[in-house]
């Protein structure tokens, strides 16, 4: 329970904790106190944008599949989901839980697990033909000590690059093809430098920089290995960690100075204006950033360098709260989210794919269909900086760790630190 613990203070401290949900319902519904018997709060961080859209689209087929029920949105804008996670414990804690709330499925789901504030849902896998419609390796990662506790609705992928084949053509680089190991990426960076490009690869603060160093471990030490870091099987102290780290040491040389005082689109910016070669961020940016704005001819993108065959993955999901208002409604929810139209409607528009193994490509623009063909093929692992695979407390403490690495890169001492991340609970 240290995470969630850890995150409950770290909000009272900032005076979150008096936030409530309820006052933040589109439809003035929210936490347990629904208005009516069949309201079904629903509770989320996609208030606009694709998001929002995407949200629409799953819950015109829960008003078709579900007319018992009346949805109720539960929607707290801001912070990538920051925001919405302060409520959201607020309302926990006060035992006020809403009919559902999304969450990043896999290890996130611990300090609620822990808490006692969400309930099993392996049964309704097995009762909506989840567990043959979702992929196995799936299926395993988001088991927690042999229980589900959320059903995701999409699947987004963590480890790509997104690149500027005019920038990279000034050093002779072929844009189209991604460099078969994080040295040879070095190697290509060294080459961006010499042709005058001041910053190769653009990066911004936070998760951004621990989804990086994530690609890197992910390079050398394989799928197995690197899975094995966030459940055990993997020491830190390795000495083939530490060579990962010194890469990621080498990488940041090459980055925009301004990296802790920016955000994710911003970096993406560097890349679209021609300042930067590369940036490393998740295939949202093809709906959100690039789609309708930029030409596929003014970027090309790959997994990054060395993890190919290999989807690092991360998904919005829904859960069961313990005793939750309404959990007949609920569970009609959740049947949507993992239906085959649910996901349809919400991932056309989302941007990100379905979980289903049966979803047809045809129905998805470009980029989605690559991700949908990896999904099938590749080796499924997951994601510390989205949830997948540690704990909130966990991915907080290896936050800290990465943001004074930045300004002070100590490969010993950052190492320890993520050690130490990892034993806490």
């Amino acid at each position: 329970m240290r995470g969630l613990s850890k995150t409950l203070a770290v909000l009272s401290a900032a005076g979150l904790l008096a936030v409530s949900a309820c006052g933040n319902s589109d439809d003035g519904g929210g936490g347990g106190d629904s208005a009516a018997s069949k309201d079904v709060t629903v509770f989320t961080w996609w208030a606009d944008g694709g998001e929002k859209a995407g949200l629409d689209g799953m819950v015109s087929v829960f008003n078709t599949d579900c007319k018992d029920f009346k949805f109720v949105n539960s929607a707290v804008a801001g912070g990538a989901g920051s925001n919405a996670k302060q409520v959201l414990a607020n309302d926990l804690q006060a035992g006020k839980p809403p009919s559902t709330f999304q969450a990043h499925a896999g290890a996130e789901l611990k300090d609620y697990i822990n808490a006692g504030q969400v309930d099993d849902v392996s049964q309704l896998y097995k009762d909506y033909g989840l567990d043959k419609a979702f992929p196995q390796n799936l299926i395993d990662n988001l088991t927690v000590d042999g229980k589900i506790y959320s059903i995701p609705a999409n699947i987004h992928r963590a480890n790509v690059v997104w690149a500027n084949p005019t920038v990279l053509k000034k050093a002779s680089i072929d844009g189209t093809k991604a460099p078969d190991s994080v040295d040879a990426w070095i190697a290509d960076m060294d080459k961006l430098k010499a042709a005058g490009v001041k910053a190769p690869l653009a990066i911004s603060k936070g998760f951004a920089q621990e989804m990086l160093v994530e690609a890197v471990l992910l390079a050398d030490l394989g799928a197995d290995k690197f899975s094995g870091l966030w459940d055990g099987k993997t020491d830190w102290a390795g000495a083939d960690v530490t060579a990962a780290l010194e890469k990621y040491k080498k990488l940041l040389t090459y980055t925009n100075a301004d990296r802790e005082a920016i955000d994710w689109p911003d970096a993406l910016q560097y890349v679209n204006k021609g300042q930067a070669g590369y940036t490393l961020m998740g295939d949202w940016v093809a709906a959100q950033q690039l789609a309708d704005k930029v030409p596929d001819s003014a970027y090309t993108y790959w997994p990054a360098p060395g993890t190919a065959g290999n989807f690092q993955f991360l998904a919005d999901s829904f859960t069961l709260p313990t005793n939750g208002a309404d959990p007949d409604g609920a569970k009609c929810w959740l049947k949507t989210v993992g239906s085959a139209e649910g996901q349809k409607a919400f991932n056309t528009k989302k941007g990100s794919i379905p979980a289903r193994s049966d979803a047809q490509p045809a129905d998805y623009p470009k980029y989605q269909q690559t991700a949908m063909a990896d999904w099938k093929s590749n080796k499924i692992v997951p994601s510390c900086a989205h949830g997948a695979a540690c704990t909130l407390g966990q991915n907080n403490d290896i936050l800290s760790a990465l943001s004074q690495f930045s300004g002070s890169p100590d490969v010993a001492k950052l190492q320890t630190a993520l050690a130490n991340a990892m034993k806490t609970s």
